[in-house]
Order: C-alpha cells, then sequence, then structure tokens
C-alpha cells in the first residue's frame, strides 16, 4: 500500500494529532542576538553562570 500524505494525515488524527509543548520542554533563547531585552540577557546570563554586560579591564578599574 503506497502511503500518501492524505494517509499519513489521516493516521495522525486517529492516533492522537498534535501534541502540545509543555512548559518543561520550553528551552530559553541561546543566540544573545535574539534575546531582545536587558532583563532577560541579565536573567540568562545569570542561569549560564556569567557575568552581563561583559566589561573590558579598564571599565572594572574605573569603577573602583
Amino acid at each position: 500500500m503506497k502511503r500518501i500524505r492524505s494517509w499519513r494525515r489521516a493516521q495522525s488524527c486517529k492516533h492522537g494529532g498534535r501534541v502540545a509543548i509543555s512548559p518543561q520542554d520550553f528551552k530559553p533563547e541561546k543566540n544573545w542576538k535574539l534575546i531582545y531585552t536587558r532583563a532577560d540577557k541579565l536573567h540568562r546570563a545569570r542561569q549560564l553562570g556569567m557575568t552581563y554586560p561583559i566589561r573590558t579591564t579598564r571599565q572594572l578599574l574605573d569603577q573602583m
């Protein structure tokens, strides 16, 4: 039997169709260019264990 698109769609509906994504499966953005707000960037940096914004040595010395 040749399994065409209509057959696959019918089987998908028959066996549950689409599965909703649970909150545990959600993964935040890893590409910094796609993280829009500063708060989101700070939150992601905290998760990754890094400092944000990244400061140069000169900026750290000027802060003291």
